[in-house]
């Protein structure tokens, strides 16, 4: 009796040091540097007009979209690669996502570092989107995707609602870069 008083507690002690031990050796090993998540800026609806009205450099590509639109998914692919094509060749492209404030560290992040996007991306912080989406065109639903490309001045020189043609957005591409850079 007195041996298995000493035994199971003994036992005890020596299956809890076995499956601590392992735990202590991964926290002291070295992290594999993992490349860190997109960044993902909240914008409200005045910042979002103050983004859209601005004078610049460059045309400004801007899609609106988000993690539940299947359309966005699916067409997020080809707007990585036009912002791959045309980012050298002086064209800004910003992404906004209309998904919930809450996804902003997680959902959204994910799936633009799953696309490897690397340009700048929104969510938009605004209880009520109808005046943000009225900023952007006041002909717009708020049906997602949503593709706009402004010229240097400020105006929109091209839109889409729904899945872009991909080839008639680098159309409309090519003529705002090839004015802006005197071609």
């Amino acid at each position: 009796m007195r041996f298995t008083k000493t035994i199971i507690p003994l036992t005890l002690c020596v299956l809890l040091v076995s499956f601590a031990a392992p735990a202590q050796k991964q926290k002291g090993r070295a992290a594999h540097p993992q490349k860190p998540a997109a960044v993902v800026t909240p914008i409200n609806t005045d910042e979002l007009k103050g983004l859209l009205s601005q004078q610049r450099q460059k045309p400004l590509l801007v899609n609106f979209w988000a993690t539940y639109c299947d359309p966005c998914r699916d067409e997020f692919p080809d707007l990585v690669k036009i912002d791959q094509d045309y980012r050298s060749q002086s064209l800004e492209f910003v992404t906004v996502s209309l998904d919930d404030m809450t996804d902003i560290k997680t959902e959204v992040p994910k799936f633009l570092d799953s696309m490897k996007a690397t340009m700048p991306a929104y969510l938009l912080n605004a209880s009520d989107p109808e005046p943000a989406i009225n900023t952007v065109d006041r002909a717009w639903r708020g049906d997602l995707p949503a593709t706009y490309l402004y010229n240097e001045k400020g105006e929109v020189v091209y839109k889409h609602i729904g899945r872009v043609n991909v080839a008639e957005l680098r159309e409309a591409i090519d003529k705002v870069v090839k004015k802006g850079t005197g071609q």
